[in-house]
Parts: structure tokens; sequence; C-alpha cells
């Protein structure tokens, strides 16, 4: 599934953006960084983690009813995410795909060259420059004027932080004890 010039996998091994390699199998559902033998932290993505990894269900929804997909999956989801990534950052995406290996858990699988915390403000970056080409787009110039106006004062590293507390906090309340 890595296109020509991605990074992607050889065999049982996925070479990473870095350069180094991986075998898929050591990559396990509840990952979200891998640390690297090259020294850094690669963000680990399947395609079973939620689109709320990366933003609140509220507007996984509003982005699930307006995005209209054409393929394989049956909503707007973390497929989607990834693939803009990847569309914007080739070279710093490694995927594997999985869908012959019934051992690993996931379907497809992206390491990328950004720690987890860098891929989460990509991933929210990309979605709001997909927002504001959409909204320049309507018919409605009160409505685009608005959204610039929120956009100006929107802080993504600020909403990161935040949504990453967040998420974390409510996590660890539906942990059986």
């Amino acid at each position: 599934m890595a296109g020509p010039s991605a990074p992607g996998s050889d065999g049982d091994r996925l070479e990473l953006p870095c350069g180094e390699s991986v075998d898929p199998h050591e990559i396990d559902l509840g990952m979200r960084e891998y640390n690297c033998p090259c020294g850094d932290t690669h963000g680990v993505v399947t395609d079973v983690h939620p689109p709320s990894r990366f933003f609140p269900e509220s507007l996984v929804a509003v982005l699930q009813e307006t995005i209209d997909t054409d393929d394989e999956f049956e909503e707007f989801g973390t497929p989607h995410l990834m693939g803009v990534v990847l569309e914007e950052f080739p070279e710093a995406v490694a995927i594997h795909d999985a869908s012959d290996d019934g051992a690993v858990g996931y379907t497809l699988l992206w390491l990328t060259d950004f720690d987890a915390r860098r891929l989460h403000e990509v991933v929210v970056e990309l979605v709001v420059e997909l927002m504001e080409h959409a909204i320049s787009h309507a018919d409605d110039d009160d409505a685009i004027t608005e959204f610039e106006s929120q956009m100006l004062e929107f802080d993504v590293a600020a909403f990161v932080d935040q949504y990453r507390r967040q998420r974390d906090f409510e996590s660890e309340h539906d942990r059986p004890l």
C-alpha cells in the first residue's frame, strides 16, 4: 500500500522514514509511539484508532456528516486523516498494509517521522486547512468572515495540549480498577 515516494514495507519489515526498519508484529494496538533504534520517537497510528484520538467526538461527527468518502471505508475516519498527512508529507510516513495478516489486529499501520504529539498538531493543522478551503466555497460571506475570524484566534498547539490532557484524563476513568 506504500506509494512510490513513501517509505513502506519490505517483506516482513517496515522501513521507517529515518531508514531503520521494524517488524509490524512489534506494534500493538495500544501503541501511540515507537521508540526507534535511531534515537527518535515515531508516531504510530493504526486504522482501528478512532479519529477521536485527534478530535473531540462532536467534531468527528461533523466531519463524518459533511465529508463524502468514495472508497472502501464506510465513513470519514482515521485512514482519511492519515491519507491527508501522507499527501502533505509523503517522505515522513511509512505505511504497512496488514490486511492479509490476522496476527496484528489492524489492517493499516502508519509510522511517522513525527512523534505522537507533533503528529497530532499536523493532523489538526491539515484539517483546519481543509475546513478553510471548504468554507471558502460557501455562498455565505458572513459565515466565511466568522470562520476566518475564529481561525485567527485558534492556537493549534494549545488545542492539542488541552485535548490530549482531556482525552488522557477521560481514558483513565474508563479503565477498570
